[in-house]
């Protein structure tokens, strides 16, 4: 217990816990209707588009966050365009830009800096990059997620759902789909600090399946996911800290086992 008090002591751990909640709490919602859509990836292909602004960033000596983040809104603005404008399904589209991105980004660290500190933290996440500019930008952005969700939510259910019925009732299904991309493009960037860019995707893709799996109305599994979020985020965080093992990482394992045991409990349900 007193190793669980001292770790409350240190104001990185408090910022991470700050950021980290808020940041977890944001990809599941935004989550939820990217799975049902089966755009669930795009927090992966998004990622590897902050990963390589950040490395030309890096590389040019500047800072990465005002680089990374109109890069990451347009990167996730062209998936939406390419998905709804060509043949090109949504899988395809984001492979093909997670890729280039990806590979974008090992050539110019090769380059120019090589794989140093900063580059690693972006690459597997650290607490230690979280700041005040941060916590600020995180609750700014969990504000815009839950607005949008309490104002919008009968419109967010039906675009997740049926976009042709959607249109044909008059809702701009093409503005909150943009909507959505924006605030998921936020989160990635925001939350790839800590958790990676090998890493991020996870908050968006765990917890809404495991939600999923255990409940079927919308409104319960948006619920679900944001709590189950934000538990094994601070389960996650914890356990780093006690065991020194890497944040993400330990983070994705504990959303891993929350997806096992859920998987395990309806198993139950149904044999009995």
């Amino acid at each position: 217990m007193s190793l669980l008090w001292e770790m409350f002591t240190y104001p990185f751990i408090l910022r991470a816990f700050v950021v980290g909640i808020l940041v977890a709490l944001c990809a599941a919602l935004l989550g939820v209707p990217l799975v049902l859509k089966r755009y669930s990836m795009i927090g992966d292909g998004l990622s590897h588009v902050s990963f390589g602004a950040l490395s030309i960033a890096l590389a040019c000596g500047w800072a990465p966050l005002p680089v990374s983040i109109p890069v990451v809104i347009l990167a996730a603005l062209g998936l939406l365009r390419m998905t709804e404008k060509s043949r090109m399904g949504a899988d395809a589209a984001i492979a093909v830009v997670s890729a280039s991105a990806l590979a974008i980004g090992v050539v110019v660290t090769s380059l120019t800096t090589g794989m140093t500190t900063d580059v690693d933290s972006f690459m597997f996440g650290s607490i230690l990059a979280m700041d005040r500019a941060d916590v600020a930008l995180s609750v700014v952005l969990c504000a815009a997620v839950l607005v949008l969700y309490i104002l919008f939510y009968h419109r967010l259910f039906a675009i997740t759902f049926d976009e042709s019925f959607s249109r044909a009732t008059g809702v701009r299904v093409g503005l909150y789909n943009t909507i959505l991309s924006v605030l998921t493009a936020l989160t990635i960037v925001l939350g790839m600090r800590m958790m990676g860019a090998m890493l991020i995707s996870s908050l968006v893709i765990f917890p809404a399946l495991t939600a999923m799996g255990l409940l079927r109305s919308f409104r319960g599994v948006v619920l679900c996911a944001a709590g189950l979020s934000v538990v094994c985020f601070c389960i996650g965080l914890t356990g780093s800290y006690l065991w020194g093992t890497p944040v993400g990482a330990t983070v994705v394992l504990v959303n891993l086992a929350a997806f096992l045991l859920s998987r395990g409990v309806m198993r139950i349900k149904r044999a009995a």
